[in-house]
């Protein structure tokens, strides 16, 4: 499964490295971060590395292979 993340505000290439499993785009603001998920357990780790790094997730959704 492949998603994407998207986050308000852009990150810095440090913040970025929180999350190596992934590749990121900075867009009109706000970052994009998308790559292939590989469990649902996955996807909420994800989910907490955001949340315990003060990220606000404006949207996740999963994308075509």
């Amino acid at each position: 499964m492949r998603y994407e993340i998207r986050v308000d505000g852009e990150m810095t290439e440090t913040l970025a490295k929180a999350f190596p499993e992934l590749e990121h785009v900075v867009m009109s603001g706000q970052t994009i971060l998308y790559g292939p998920v590989v469990e649902e357990a996955h996807l909420y780790g994800l989910l907490a590395r955001c949340q315990s790094l003060g990220l606000r997730v404006l949207e996740m959704r999963q994308t075509p292979e």
